[in-house]
Order: structure tokens, then sequence, then C-alpha cells
């Protein structure tokens, strides 16, 4: 039994996971069992846990994306601002104040959204790449540009839109489970398939950990940056559609505000080194629900949602110390000293 605790434990999703369950007990203990509590209406599944799958699910597929970015050493602060990009490109298209000629086309509003957060993703990896501006000040560019890109395609207006096509994206079921889990389960699905069944995770790996060795090593380091924020943007871009559809709108101001600072510390409570290297995008997924089920927990519990922010600052507290070696090797210097001394 020791022995499979300790293979288990061993697995990057592990401990996350954990982490996870113990919040949820805890909602369940401090709510007497109504958090677990489901309902059935009209055909759909809905709880508090629901919630916590549907509204983390922005922030799911922004961890998967985020991920890879931080593998490599590098960081995207822009994807809240691609969010606001690709909602106001979308909503403008279904009003027909974009392309008169598909007004009303959710699928053409969908593909063009999505392309230009491609785009977006490819100007942050040629910045970094070929330019090779640091990251953060690559991706602080489009972070202050995008939203005034934004709303120069909404004409500084915030726009609604009445489509039940567009809606469903957000508010609609599929055999009684919310749309956007399988939105999720399909993106992130394929990006753990691409990354884990191809050389592509071991090039990406090597990259995070030496970019130099990895060049002489014969990977395509450029080109993978660019591969790579370019499926950072696309990524935002989704989530920016599963938001602005829920709120049946696009507002630039508030559309994925502060929102890449929750995607980084999914990621790092996943266990991904943010210098790069060593890396899990199922335990980023994960880290991704803690951070939802935070939010969750402080709302259902009637707590002042100010305390989210003090919460999640506690949380990349607990973080740096569980990185830091120091730290790790002065606790482990005190056990051992206690169990000397009573020993002795």
């Amino acid at each position: 039994m020791r022995e499979k605790f300790d293979q288990l434990s061993q697995k990057k999703a592990f401990w996350p996971i954990v982490i996870f369950l113990i919040i949820l007990l805890f909602n369940g203990i401090a709510t007497k069992g109504a958090f677990f509590s489901f309902s059935i209406v009209d055909g759909h599944l809905y709880g508090r846990i629901i919630d916590i799958f549907r509204n983390g699910s922005k922030l799911m597929i922004l961890a998967a994306g985020m991920t890879m970015v931080l593998a490599t050493g590098g960081t995207d602060i822009s994807v809240g601002s691609v969010m606001a990009i690709s909602g106001a490109i979308a909503c403008s298209i279904v009003k027909g104040n974009l392309l008169p000629g598909a007004n009303g086309n959710v699928a053409a509003a969908v593909i063009i959204s999505v392309l230009a957060g491609v785009l977006c993703g490819l100007w942050n990896g040629f910045l970094v790449a070929k330019i090779k501006i640091q990251p953060i000040v690559a991706t602080m560019i489009l972070l202050v540009a995008g939203r005034g890109i934004a709303q120069l395609v909404t004409n500084g207006k915030i726009i609604t839109v009445t489509s039940d096509a567009y809606y469903f994206i957000n508010g609609g079921y599929v055999l009684g489970i919310t749309f956007p889990l399988f939105i999720v389960i399909f993106l992130v699905g394929f990006l753990i398939f691409f990354v884990e069944r191809t050389s592509f995770g071991i090039s990406l790996e090597s990259v995070g950990c030496n970019p130099v060795a990895s060049k002489f090593a014969g990977i395509q380091v450029d080109r993978m940056l660019l591969v790579i924020y370019t499926i950072s943007g696309a990524f935002a871009a989704v989530a920016g559609l599963i938001e602005s559809s829920g709120i049946k709108g696009a507002d630039c101001n508030n559309a994925g505000l502060n929102i890449e600072l929750d995607a980084i510390l999914a990621v790092a409570i996943g266990g991904t080194n943010l210098m790069g290297g060593r890396f899990s995008i199922p335990a980023s997924v994960v880290g991704a629900l803690i951070v939802q089920s935070i939010t969750t927990t402080v709302l259902a519990l009637g707590v002042p949602a100010a305390y989210i922010r003090v919460l999640k600052a506690a949380l990349i507290i607990i973080i740096c110390l569980s990185q830091s070696r120091a730290f790790k090797d002065a606790i482990a210097n005190r056990i051992e000293k206690k169990r000397k001394a009573v020993g002795e």
C-alpha cells in the first residue's frame, strides 16, 4: 500500500487533485451537504459543482495554453486582452456591425474570432522568437493595445446580442451537461494528446530547460515558440467566445480583466516550473479548478468577494514557499534536529 501511494504521489497531478478534493470536502461540511446537491431541470444538470466546471471552463482553457508558454520560461500576459478582442469581433459579426455579409452567422463569427486569436498569438511569438524581446514585455504590448483594438471594433460601445445560437456556446447543454465542458474536453484533450504522444512535449521541456543546448541538438526553438504562443492566442480567443456568449455581449473594458493572473496562478498550482522545463497540462487544468473552487466557496459561504484576492495571495505565498529550495531545506533540517533531539 505504501509503495502504491508513493507511486501515485509522484504523479504531477496528484497533489493538485488532493487539494481540489479537500476544498470540495470543506464545502460539503460547511454547507451541511448542500454543496453536493444536484437538480435536473428540463433535462439539464444543475449544482454548485457543475457551476465550478462551467464557470472555470475559460480558466481551464487559458491554463492549458499558458502551461506551454511558461514551460518555455516565457509568459503571456495578453490573454485577457485577446479575450476582449475575440468577444468584440464575434459579437460585432453576430450583431451585423462588422462584415454585413455575415450578419447573424455564428459560425463565421466563431471562425473569424479564433483566427484573430491566432494572429495575436503569432504576433506575440514573432516578437519573442524573432525580435528576441523578453516575453513579459512582448506580451505587454498586446495587453495594453488589445483592449483599444477591441474598442475600435465595437466603436467604444458595449454590444449586446440576442442570438440563441451564440448563447449556446456558454449556456447550452448536451446530454444534460453544460456545453463549455465539452469545449474544454476537446481542446485540452487534443493538446494533451499532441504533447504526450509526439516528440513535441520532450522538445518543449528541453527548450524550457536550456534553449541554447536545444538549438544545438537540432530543435527548431524559434518555430516552437511561434507555435506555442499561437496556441495560447487561439485558446484565449475561445475563452473570449465563452465569456462573451455567457453575458450575451462584448464588454471590452471588463472581458477577461486580470484573468491572465489567475491563469498563471493555476499553472503554478499545477506544479509547472515557472522558470521553464517541467510542466503538466492536466495538473494545470486541476489548478484552474482549484482557483475557481475558491471563488465559488467564498461566494457560497456568503463571504465578501474582496476576500477572494486575499485567499489567492495566500495561495501564491504557499506556492512560492513550496518551490523554494532554501525553505524546504530549512524545514527538513528543523525536522531532522527535532528527530535527533527526541532520539537523545
